[in-house]
């Protein structure tokens, strides 16, 4: 019928599509989203712009389905096999790049349609194409409803909000007018449908296919209407299509019709289908028939006789097991309708491995909550699938969730007398109560795990676990004496491996550097077989170890790398840990906003305890040093200490601690959380690789005048050399390990009064003013009259403003790179990276990106 009040959003369409494909050899590719109420016309709109597509630009189409639960990669492997490469990816690793080389072979157009209906694996595949899309031949175009908060989609979405170059379509409501020209004259009274239908293009069109008749009160009403020419037979034959929420595939048609299932049944023919093509509510798609619209299919849905759904869906399962070749997600969301039990818990649970095996984690949590739910009582499988359920609430930071599931299969195992379930029951139980920063409860559920009388992999399963939580606690020779004693006996590879991790992180926090290249390779060893969990942890405490010991440049490097692994498998409770870590890196290097970005995105989550801690703090000590709000500094410092207090490990401790000293410095108050202080010292000292963590608390107390008397011979070279009073030598070393916040209070304490007034100025130019006047009072009471003017603005080069994203161009910039070989680098055009220099020159105060260059070293760019 055509479209009615859309040409300039099918201008503002074709125009991107235009701009986005190749022109002069060179690659300009975008991303548009189409965005509209169900029924708006969003798929006739791009239908119409892709009309206008010249012929030697590629255009393909992928629809996602209305499952109950999103077939993993759905899109993903549509387009795959559209392109003649219909290899199932069994892991997302690597998946990424072999998509986007598809995609971008030859000049395209790929539209996304019903993207409200997408699964978190292929959103992950799309945000990796969309971050490299203005250096490839593509135009994305993504065609969805408005979701609610939480929904998978927000991710790409949220991305593509932050792209200067995209565009965004909206398809608003027909005005009256529209809904009078649709209808036609003689039709009914265009303001009363306008009403009735809030403008939805759809419905309006379903009511104008019925002219002549009474007006009819609902869409399951229009859509009924277009079809009372069918017979019985033909009408049971839609809505046998019906059942398909994606399309009623070709081969199932000679196998499911009104005369039943099974080629007897006389299947659908084509007299049928040409019947069913006279209502407009079907049309042919790449995987067989489908309808117009899916709220004509809900409508047909909705209109079929008690009873009957179940039967037709059991008819199209059946047919399905017979021609073979179904997603089990498809399979689960047939047999679920049916009422199929042992059917739907058969196919749940081969959907939640597959679901697991390709990173998409919480479609796994979607299908063993359907599994579950149709369990008979099977006591034994009903505790195995609580445990599934457990491990992948978990791996996406549902950790209440994950906590109930564990015990309701702690008790069925409990009451079976299944002493192998109850250890892996209470085994798993210490994971879950660990990241919810609960160090008591994990150990005693660790504990328990070990004391069962169980075999041998549960045991050692449980042993891995003990020996894990000593090593968070620092408690090495434990951790060692666990993992000896199993080294020889674990039957598991999966435990051996996590042995080997705790055995290479202990042998990190001892000092040995040599184990950072041991956990990387048992990282990438584990995500390869899909233990997610397992590649991981040891990811996370490689870049927790790094950032501890100061290793800035490496840390940077290992965060890169695993941040991005932590999404592309779905694994929130990891990823949160992660970007803890990096906003306490970022705070190192004086980096505030990336530093303030990244800690409110994981407190913002409010899921992972464990991953808390270092957001907390670093938020306190952003408030404190810049002054802005001293009650949320108070806040994230007490909320800090609660979580220190529940994981009881030193390291954390003392940083709480640090804090408050820090807090006390500033504001020139006592503070009584400070009297702890000697006995946590005392209580660390006795700890290998805390000497950090003490250092930096001894040195705080002593700018307090609250000097501790033990030896400082083993504390790190910048401490040690404060504390001796070597405070310039102090500062450069600071400078040295890329931490300009600890060179300039360094050397704000310099009894030399030049060093004392050089660490005001760095102070200045960090942005930080709160610590900047603090520490021009002090200088000031001690006598010291030439101090560098108070700053309008900072008057020397710092990163504190960047972004995370503006980091990474600096970084490049700092290594030389032209805006081309940056925008190859980055996957983004030309302009868009002359665009990120310049906002970088102008945050850092710089001329040109040859003063970035020069000044990479003191920027911590390299």
């Amino acid at each position: 019928m055509g479209l009615f009040e859309r040409a300039p959003q099918l201008d503002a369409l074709a125009d991107a599509i235009a701009r986005g494909t190749v022109a002069d050899g060179a690659a300009s590719g975008s991303v548009v989203t189409v965005a509209g109420d169900a029924g708006a016309g969003k798929t006739s709109l791009v239908t119409a712009a892709l009309a206008g597509v010249p012929e030697d630009v590629r255009v393909l189409r992928a629809a996602c389905d209305p499952l109950s639960t999103p077939r993993p990669l759905g899109p993903v492997r549509d387009v795959q096999a559209a392109l003649g490469d219909p290899v199932e990816a069994d892991s997302l690793l690597g998946a990424e790049a072999r998509f986007a080389a598809l995609v971008s072979a030859a000049p395209t157009v790929l539209v996304i349609d019903d993207a409200q209906w997408i699964d978190a694996a292929s959103v992950e595949v799309l945000r990796f194409l969309m971050r490299r899309i203005e250096a490839l031949p593509v135009v994305l175009v993504i065609a969805h409803r408005d979701v609610p908060l939480g929904h998978t989609l927000l991710a790409l979405l949220g991305d593509i909000a932050r792209m200067d170059t995209a565009t965004r379509v909206a398809a608003p409501p027909l005005s009256v007018d529209a809904v009078r020209e649709l209808l036609g004259d003689g039709g009914p009274d265009a303001a009363h449908v306008r009403a009735l239908t809030g403008g939805n293009p759809f419905f309006v069109a379903e009511i104008a296919r019925s002219p002549g008749d009474e007006l009819p009160p609902t869409v399951r009403d229009a859509v009924i209407a277009s079809t009372t020419g069918l017979s019985g037979a033909e009408l049971e034959a839609l809505q046998l299509i019906a059942t398909a929420p994606d399309a009623f595939d070709d081969r199932l048609l000679a196998w499911v019709g009104p005369g039943g299932a099974g080629p007897d049944g006389g299947g659908i023919d084509v007299p049928t289908l040409r019947r069913h093509e006279g209502t407009g509510l079907l049309v042919r798609t790449p995987h067989g028939i489908g309808f117009r619209h899916e709220l004509a299919r809900l409508a047909l849905v909705a209109s079929t006789e008690p009873g009957v759904e179940a039967l037709l869906h059991r008819r199209v399962l059946d047919a399905w097991e017979h021609v073979g070749g179904a997603d089990d997600a498809v399979l689960t969301h047939h047999a679920a309708a049916a009422g199929d039990r042992e059917r739907t818990l058969t196919y749940a649970v081969r959907a939640a491995d597959d679901a697991t095996r390709t990173g998409s984690h919480t479609e796994a949590v979607a299908f063993l909550t359907l599994a579950l739910e149709h369990l008979d009582d099977e006591p034994a499988e009903r505790a195995r699938l609580l445990e599934l359920l457990s491990t992948e609430q978990y791996m996406v930071s549902r950790l209440p969730a994950s906590l109930s599931s564990i015990d309701a299969a702690l008790r069925i195992r409990e009451r079976l007398g299944d002493h192998d379930g109850i250890s892996t029951a209470h085994d798993r139980r210490a994971v879950v109560e660990y990241y919810s920063a609960r160090r008591r409860e994990a150990e005693r559920h660790a504990d328990a795990a070990a004391d069962v009388q169980a075999g041998a992999a549960a045991f050692a399963s449980a042993q891995a676990t003990r020996a894990y939580l000593a090593y968070r606690r620092h408690d090495l020779a434990s951790a060692r004496r666990i993992v000896a004693a199993q080294r020889d006996s674990s039957p598991v590879d999966a435990v051996a491996l996590r042995l080997s991790i705790t055995e290479a992180a202990a042998s990190l926090v001892d000092g040995d550097t040599g184990a950072r290249t041991v956990l990387r390779l048992h990282a990438w060893e584990a995500l390869e077989r899909s233990l997610d969990e397992i590649g991981t942890t040891a990811y996370s405490n490689l870049s927790a170890l790094d950032i501890e010991h100061r290793r800035l440049g490496e840390a940077e490097a290992v965060l890169a790398e695993s941040i991005p692994l932590t999404v592309d498998r779905d694994i929130p409770v990891c990823h949160q840990w992660q970007t803890g870590m990096r906003s306490r890196l970022h705070l190192l290097r004086g980096r505030w906003a990336a530093s303030a970005e990244d800690a409110a995105s994981v407190l913002d989550s409010g899921w992972a305890p464990l991953a808390a801690v270092w957001p907390h703090i670093v938020s306190a000590l952003l408030e404190l040093r810049r002054g802005e709000d001293a009650a949320a500094a108070d806040g994230h410092l007490e909320a800090a200490a609660e979580l220190a207090a529940r994981l009881d490990e030193s390291l954390v401790t003392l940083a709480v601690l640090s804090v408050h000293a820090e807090r006390a410095w500033l504001t020139g108050d006592a503070d009584p959380a400070l009297e702890a202080a000697p006995a946590a010292l005392a209580a660390a000292a006795v700890l290998p690789g805390t000497q950090w963590a003490i250092g930096d608390l001894r040195v705080w107390l002593a700018r307090l005048g609250r000097p501790t008397a033990e030896a400082s011979d083993a504390l790190p070279e910048p401490y040690r050399l404060e504390l001796s009073g070597s405070h310039a030598e102090a500062a450069q070393s600071w400078r040295d390990l890329g931490a300009p916040f600890d060179a300039a209070i360094a050397a704000v304490h310099a009894t030399d009064a030049a060093t004392a007034a050089a660490g005001i100025a760095s102070l200045d130019a960090l942005d930080v003013p709160a610590t900047a006047a603090r520490a021009r009072r002090m200088l000031t009471e001690r006598g010291i009259r030439s101090l560098p003017a108070r700053p309008r603005s900072a008057t020397l080069a710092n990163p504190s403003g960047l972004t995370n994203r503006q980091l990474d161009v600096a970084r490049l910039v700092a290594r030389g790179l032209t805006n081309a070989e940056l925008a190859q680098q980055l996957y983004i055009s030309p302009k868009t990276a002359d665009h990120h220099v310049s906002a970088v020159l102008s945050k850092l105060g710089l001329a040109s990106r040859r003063d970035i260059v020069r000044a990479a070293a003191a920027l911590g760019l390299e």
